[in-house]
């Protein structure tokens, strides 16, 4: 899967060091996995939260953050569309941003 920004991810981590491991790992996963369907994801990951018109929710780091992201499974690329905490999430819509 081509990844839509990385830099997203690191301006986060670079702001909550914490988070840096395993949104690295994800990024690696992803980037290196196949995702056709939202059925391939959410047998990757039992824990996302697959949203409508392409949108997921993954947790992050035992879901102390939140990840949305919008995958356009035909041209395998995912766009990273919202990193934050648990907290910060609570206060968007996930289907929009």
């Amino acid at each position: 899967m081509r990844i839509i920004s990385k830099a997203s991810l690191k301006e986060y981590w670079t702001k909550v060091p914490s988070a840096k491991s395993e949104l690295d790992a994800w990024h690696a996963e992803a980037r290196a996995g196949d995702w056709p369907t939202p059925a391939a994801v959410k047998a990757k990951y039992g824990n996302a939260s697959i949203l409508k018109d392409g949108r997921v929710v993954f947790n992050i780091c035992g879901n102390n953050h939140r990840l949305v992201v919008w995958i356009n499974y035909e041209f395998h690329t995912v766009y990273i569309r919202f990193i934050g905490t648990h907290k910060e999430y609570d206060k968007i819509d996930a289907n929009t941003v």
